[in-house]
């Protein structure tokens, strides 16, 4: 009988280290892309419109297709396609020759969109360097807070970005994020997810966007800014029409 006992005593407390055990970066980011659709974005081709332009989304395993459809002021109708082989401009179905350096700016526009639209998803990329900073509240609820940045060789010409990301510890769902940039004089913004919705598997939200004038601001610090009303916000990022095809 006092065997039993030891013998329960022991498989409770390595039952409690497990459970104790803090998870990393990597498993909780993992974590976040299951609960918003998981394998589900690796087929499906997903439509939808932000502003005045439609957009496209086509995967098969580790090949894609971002797409970018809108019209010019005299009617033609362009689309933009950045693929894993690099980026073309169609106007009327003819590829228009471009610069380098306006293929490098369209490139990352499309690029941006899709990224935001489909998180966490984009968050297991190759390039993604993942930092778990710490645990903190925001309201009632507490959040991992991931640090994202991405490596020079392969996380495009604005790799030296940096992204933060508060992600729930109960549900796994990415509520709130935060990145800087250094294009166009350089900025930080603070985002709220709301409206979330899911279209066949995949979350999808849409945001409320804040700016903040200091930029030397820690992206982690952004938090307690947003809830001390010391956050300025600049504007509503709305996807619509969302279309989730999954194939067969």
């Amino acid at each position: 009988m006092k065997r039993i006992s030891i013998l329960i005593l022991v498989l409770a407390f390595l039952s409690c280290g497990e459970s104790s055990k803090e998870l990393t970066a990597e498993e909780i980011v993992n974590r976040a892309i299951d609960k918003a659709g998981g394998e589900l974005y690796q087929k499906a081709q997903i439509d939808f419109r932000f502003r005045n332009m439609t957009y496209r989304s086509q995967r098969d395993g580790g090949a894609y297709q971002l797409e970018r459809r809108s019209q010019d002021s005299l009617g033609n109708l362009i689309v933009d396609v950045l693929k894993n082989e690099g980026f073309n401009r169609y106007r009327n179905d003819s590829l228009v020759q471009l610069p380098d350096s306006l293929q490098t700016a369209y490139s990352n526009s499309v690029n941006s969109v899709h990224y935001f639209v489909h998180l966490p998803f984009g968050l297991n990329a190759p390039a993604a360097n993942k930092e778990l900073i710490g645990k903190d509240s925001i309201g009632s609820r507490e959040y991992y807070e991931i640090m994202v940045t991405f490596s020079e060789n392969g996380g495009g010409t604005d790799h030296e970005d940096e992204y933060m990301y508060w992600i729930d510890t109960q549900s796994f769902e990415v509520d709130y994020l935060a990145y800087n940039f250094e294009t166009n004089d350089g900025g930080i913004r603070f985002r709220r997810a709301i409206n979330p919705r899911v279209i066949n598997g995949i979350r999808f939200v849409d945001y409320e966007n804040y700016k903040y004038e200091d930029l030397s601001a820690p992206l982690k610090d952004l938090d307690s800014l947003y809830e001390n009303r010391q956050l300025d916000l600049l504007s509503m990022i709305e996807t619509k029409d969302v279309e989730v095809d999954l194939g067969s």
